[in-house]
């Protein structure tokens, strides 16, 4: 692994866990179209078609997956040089099955390279030197060495003036709510940029009003909250103003990671420059075309397309 210094380092870097994805393409064939997920590598993808320097920091495992996870990345020009090859553990995988009763997902993780990072593997230095650092509630909640890896990632940001980003992301397969409480409020209270989706934090805070589930979050410390509404937009809120930005309307077939696009979306427009509302009609734009694909990443569009888009 690599440690960049301030002046090659990615800008934007993304922590959590990638995965391959089996996806059944017809209800009862033995027949699986592979693709790819992961919500904090889909947000790394994201920022990086819309022109922002990003970096992936995880673990693969030595196989033919976490292969194809690499020559995905580089293919999106994502950097790939603080994701860790684990010579001992499996690059996780996830099944999507179709049947009567809708989607269900089956997920191969459990002992997984990326559940395995630990704080010792993290790169320093190339997180001092970017200038947001992105996690998601996932990143927290798939082991604990990999939860420790975050806060650590978190702190050493923090400590070097790295703005931190957090996805709420609430997976409550993946640990019990009580204890996604806990560990998420604490991490919304160290990050600058708070991107909760509104189903998560409806759960999370028991609150049900759109104010009051903002002005509790500012109250822990983020100076930004854009608060996914879907098909409602964003309300995106600092200390001084907030607002609804509408959504773009489309003719939608998949919204599977449309709340990664318009993260990723989003954290690459503030760091362009953009003041957080501006960033929101970028991301609200991203995230609406991103529903008019199958997949998490195919349909995720380029800067030139939604610039072409928001300029029409």
């Amino acid at each position: 692994m690599v440690n960049h210094t301030q002046a090659d380092a990615p800008e934007i870097l993304a922590l959590g866990e990638a995965m391959v994805e089996f996806n059944q393409a017809q209800p009862g064939e033995p027949n699986w179209l592979q693709g790819f997920g992961g919500d904090t590598s889909n947000f790394c993808i994201a920022a990086a078609r819309q022109g922002a320097s990003a970096g992936f920091v995880s673990a693969v495992g030595r196989d033919r997956f976490g292969e194809l996870l690499l020559e995905l990345w580089r293919s999106e020009r994502v950097d790939t040089s603080c994701v860790r090859v684990d010579e001992s553990a499996p690059t996780g995988v996830y099944f999507v099955s179709h049947g009567c009763a809708g989607h269900q997902f089956d997920y191969l993780r459990a002992g997984s390279a990326a559940s395995r990072y630990a704080p010792y593997d993290l790169p320093l230095d190339t997180i001092a030197a970017a200038k947001v650092v992105h996690l998601s509630g996932i990143s927290l909640a798939i082991s604990v060495t990999a939860c420790d890896a975050a806060f650590a990632a978190i702190a050493h940001a923090r400590m070097h003036g790295v703005r931190v980003s957090f996805d709420t992301n609430l997976r409550l397969k993946l640990w019990p709510l009580a204890r996604a409480r806990a560990v998420m409020l604490e991490a919304i209270r160290q990050c600058d940029i708070c991107l909760p989706s509104w189903d998560d934090v409806t759960v999370l805070t028991g609150l049900a009003q759109r104010d009051e589930i903002v002005d509790f979050i500012l109250e822990q410390g983020p100076r930004v909250v854009a608060l996914k509404l879907g098909r409602d937009g964003a309300y995106v809120a600092t200390r001084d103003e907030r607002r609804v930005v509408p959504a773009l309307e489309v003719n939608a077939v998949d919204a599977t990671g449309a709340g990664d696009c318009f993260g990723g979306a989003f954290v690459a427009r503030v760091v362009a420059g953009d003041d957080p509302f501006t960033a929101a009609r970028y991301a609200n734009t991203a995230a609406a075309l991103s529903t008019q694909g199958y997949g998490a990443v195919a349909p995720v569009p380029f800067r030139a397309t939604v610039e072409r888009l928001l300029a029409a």
